[in-house]
């Protein structure tokens, strides 16, 4: 699976990594994903959602 939220649809950014110099390399920022279980329509389902999301209560976590 990607590196996704699947809520939200946050997923990995690129950029630059720029030094003092002014030298550019590309570099990756990735989301805080983490996996929850939660209960869906009687079924217990692991999703993989973003900190965000999680501290926002869109979803509820199964205890």
């Amino acid at each position: 699976m990607s590196r996704k939220c699947e809520i939200c649809g946050k997923h990995t950014i690129t950029g630059n990594r720029v030094s003092h110099a002014k030298n550019r390399t590309r570099r990756t920022w990735r989301p805080n994903l983490i996996k929850v279980q939660t209960e869906e329509q009687g079924t217990v389902v692991t999703k993989k959602i973003c900190a965000r999301c999680l501290r926002s209560g869109a979803l509820i976590k199964k205890v």
